[in-house]
C-alpha cells in the first residue's frame, strides 16, 4: 500500500463493506430454559418479520466502528451517501483510506464525482461507458485508488473479500446478535444492532492483528496466516 506520511496530519484506514438481508426473524415459541449442562435449546419455527441492511466502517487500529448505516437498500447512493457521512467526521487535514471489496457500488460513477469534488479536481471525468475516469470500472478503480487524494480507495482482490477487516466484526455480530435473536419487527433488529455497536465500542473493541503477508508466487497458500483477534 503506498503511503502519504508527512502529508497529511493523521491516517485512519477504514474497512467497509454492507451486510445485507439481515432477517428479523421471530420464533414462534420463543426460547426454552436452558437445562443444566445442555445447550440451549430454540423454536426452529418462525415468522419473517422484514429484513434490513448494515453499511459499516471499521477503524482498523482502533478497532472500533468508525461509523454505521442501517437501511432498507444498498444502492449506488446509499454506499456514497455512506461514504461521504464517514469522511465528514474527520478533519480536512485526515488522510482517510478504505478498504472494500470491488462491488459494483464500490467502483460507481456517483462515487468518483463525489471524490473529485472532495479533492477539488479539475479535470474533465469523461462519461460512463464512453470515454476518460468514468469510462469504466478499471479507470474508475485507478482514480479511487490514486495514493495521491486524501481519500482514497484500497480495494482486495477479487473472490477475497474475506481479506477485509469488516467480514470479521460482521461475523461476531452474526454470533452475537443476529443468530439466536428474536425479533418481532425490523424496528427491534435495528435497535439491537445499534446497541450491540454502542456495547462493541466500549467494551469488546480490540486494536486489529493482522498477520496475513500476501500470497507466494509459486506457492499460493505458503504465506497464509491470519490472525485476527
Amino acid at each position: 500500500m503506498a503511503t502519504t506520511k508527512g502529508k497529511f496530519t493523521n491516517q485512519y484506514v477504514l474497512s467497509v463493506d454492507e451486510k445485507t438481508g439481515i432477517q428479523a426473524l421471530e420464533r414462534l415459541e420463543g426460547k426454552a430454559p436452558k437445562s443444566k449442562g445442555l445447550h440451549r435449546r430454540k423454536e426452529f419455527e418462525y415468522t419473517r418479520n422484514g429484513t434490513t441492511c448494515l453499511i459499516a466502517a471499521f477503524d482498523v487500529a482502533q478497532g472500533k466502528i468508525a461509523n454505521q448505516l442501517i437501511n432498507p437498500t444498498r444502492t449506488e447512493k446509499d454506499f456514497c451517501d455512506f461514504i461521504q457521512q464517514t469522511v465528514e467526521l474527520y478533519s480536512t487535514e485526515d488522510e482517510i483510506i478504505f478498504l472494500a471489496d470491488q462491488l459494483n457500488t464500490h467502483l460507481s460513477e456517483s462515487l468518483v464525482i463525489y471524490i473529485a469534488k472532495l479533492i477539488n479536481f479539475e479535470g474533465d471525468l469523461g462519461k460512463k461507458g464512453h470515454k476518460g475516469i468514468l469510462k469504466n470500472r478499471n479507470s474508475r478503480k485507478d482514480f479511487l485508488e490514486n495514493p495521491a487524494h486524501r481519500v482514497r480507495f484500497v480495494y482486495t482482490p477479487k473472490h477475497c473479500s474475506w481479506l477485509n477487516p469488516i467480514e470479521n466484526w460482521f461475523a461476531k455480530l452474526q454470533r452475537h446478535i443476529i443468530k439466536n435473536g428474536n425479533f418481532p419487527s425490523v424496528e427491534e433488529l435495528e435497535n439491537k444492532i445499534k446497541e450491540y455497536i454502542d456495547y462493541y465500542n466500549k467494551c469488546l473493541f480490540k486494536p486489529l492483528n493482522w498477520k496475513f503477508k500476501g500470497f507466494s508466487v509459486d506457492k499460493p497458500l505458503l504465506n497464509f496466516k491470519v490472525s485476527i483477534t
